[in-house]
């Protein structure tokens, strides 16, 4: 075996590798709206006091939501699948 056969041969292997530990993609429909549990400027849409993405003024406002895959939001802390009051 040349030191070529040799480099392509441990190049696929970690190719292959680094395909097996990638994450793999969540669609849209496997997503659900988590309320309570966005940090101040990072939601994921409009909330009862403010018109877009990326605005809610506090870490955890009930009314903001960011999306989890489905099953997630139950198990984080202040999670819930409906918005809270503020």
């Amino acid at each position: 075996m040349t030191s070529t056969d040799k480099f392509a041969l441990v190049a696929a292997a970690m190719t292959a590798a680094v395909a097996l530990a990638a994450p793999t993609a969540v669609s849209a429909a496997e997503m659900e709206k988590c309320y309570g549990v966005a940090k101040a400027g990072h939601n994921d849409c409009q909330t009862a006091s403010s018109s877009c993405a990326g605005s809610s003024k506090v870490d955890g406002q009930g009314d903001a939501f960011v999306a989890v895959p489905e099953g997630t939001c139950d198990k984080l802390v202040g999670g819930s699948l409906e918005p809270k009051s503020s």
